[in-house]
């Protein structure tokens, strides 16, 4: 049911917009979460609540447990990136045999193993792929489909004992804005957990500091006959400005716990250029340093080129939830077993992003991240196997579960 569900939601374009001022930042994620508020009734989900004022939908499958257990959220995102074209997406079932998946014949687009070396992994196994003109949707409309089928597997077989759980849906993710506007108290969990991770196994309580940076260059524009000793060119400082930053340290050239800078956008003319910028790095010394670079370059280059013609907007945007999950361990502890009793290997990892989680935890919703099975996020490369969905289908259910049987939740009532 997971897959025919994932296909079912992957047919609506939910790009999230960055340039939008408004919540959500597109419509089209508003029509997403009514549907998906619609069958949450049909399958017989409780205290369903939707606020597309505010971006998110929440519901409850109440407990059918006589021992007094703590409340699990699960949570995911419906829109997608603004990188890739999330419209028409046009999705094809194969079993993967090792040879390379022929995408899209037109532009001679293949997925190959010989580039992407995870994929031998499921050989044998069915893949869901995109035609190579857009991305898939996995990031995150395979969590979705994930908690809304476990919910449905646990209303069909009472016989399965678990507490009060509380499921949210999410818009805006993917521009940082996901829970901008998101009640805790409302959702009233005691924690939670994103289903938005990569590969089968992946467990992430562990992410980037976040901080996104704006410089803006001024300058003065003549006509370039009778230029010299009077233009000033707003790229050239501009250029001067991303030269003064290491070069090694941007995402194609760091890995693990390795900070970075990169950027994301520019735009220019002679009189004016703008660079963005994404900072990030998982040790908060180092991110706070480095927003310090990036304050010590604008000084340097103002005074080279004036006060007013260097313009410089640094923006926190989430912190490491290490800090908050550390105390809170027990979680953890209790998804990594249902990973093992389901037959799945845990993979701890920091993650090189973050999700909604990060920000949920540090108010006060501890909530780190769990796989929801694909691979090559946010471009045409996108894929996800089958199975890896009703893995983690099974890991929410065998979540639930087990809550009763955790000594150290006991200790904590």
């Amino acid at each position: 049911m997971v897959k025919e569900r994932f296909l079912k939601y992957i047919g609506f374009d939910t790009q999230s917009d960055e340039d939008s001022c408004s919540t959500p930042s597109t419509d089209k994620q508003t029509q997403f979460l009514k549907q998906i508020a619609s069958e949450l009734e049909q399958i017989g989900m409780s205290n369903i609540s939707l606020k597309p004022e505010n971006g998110y939908l929440m519901a409850t499958l109440p407990s059918n447990s006589q021992e007094h257990l703590p409340i699990v959220g699960f949570i995911a995102h419906v829109d997608t990136s603004p990188d890739a074209s999330g419209k028409d997406i046009k999705p094809k079932c194969i079993i993967y045999d090792g040879a390379d998946i022929l995408l899209n014949k037109e532009q001679d687009i293949f997925l190959s193993e010989k580039d992407f070396p995870e994929m031998a992994q499921y050989k044998g196994k069915e893949l869901i792929v995109t035609d190579g003109t857009t991305l898939l949707g996995a990031d995150d409309k395979a969590g979705v489909a994930e908690i809304v089928t476990a919910m449905e597997h646990l209303i069909q077989h009472p016989e399965i004992q678990h507490g009060t759980i509380r499921i949210a849906f999410t818009t805006d993710e993917e521009i940082g804005r996901g829970v901008d506007k998101f009640n805790v108290e409302e959702f009233d969990a005691d924690w939670a957990y994103t289903m938005d991770g990569g590969e089968i196994g992946e467990l992430e309580y562990e992410n980037f500091n976040a901080a996104g940076a704006t410089i803006t260059f001024f300058g003065r524009n003549i006509h370039p006959g009778y230029a010299k000793g009077k233009m000033t060119n707003s790229m050239t400082i501009a250029r001067e400005f991303a030269s003064l930053l290491p070069a090694n340290e941007v995402p194609e050239k760091t890995e693990g716990h390795e900070g970075f800078y990169h950027l994301t956008k520019t735009e220019g003319t002679v009189e004016e250029c703008t660079l963005s910028y994404i900072i990030r790095d998982h040790d908060r010394i180092k991110f706070e340093r480095r927003k310090r670079k990036i304050n010590e370059i604008c000084s340097h280059l103002q005074k080279k080129y004036g006060e007013k013609n260097i313009h410089l907007s640094i923006k926190d945007q989430y912190y490491n939830m290490l800090e908050k999950i550390e105390p809170e361990m027990h979680i953890i502890e209790l998804a990594k077993q249902a990973m093992i009793d389901c037959g799945i290997t845990p993979k701890v990892q920091a993650i090189r992003g973050g999700t909604d989680g990060a920000r949920l935890s540090f108010e006060n919703l501890p909530c780190p991240n769990i796989f929801a099975g694909g691979h090559n996020f946010h471009g045409r490369f996108e894929y996800i196997p089958v199975s890896s969905m009703k893995a983690a289908v099974s890991v929410i259910v065998r979540i639930c579960t087990l809550i009763k049987t955790d000594m150290k939740l006991q200790e904590k009532q």
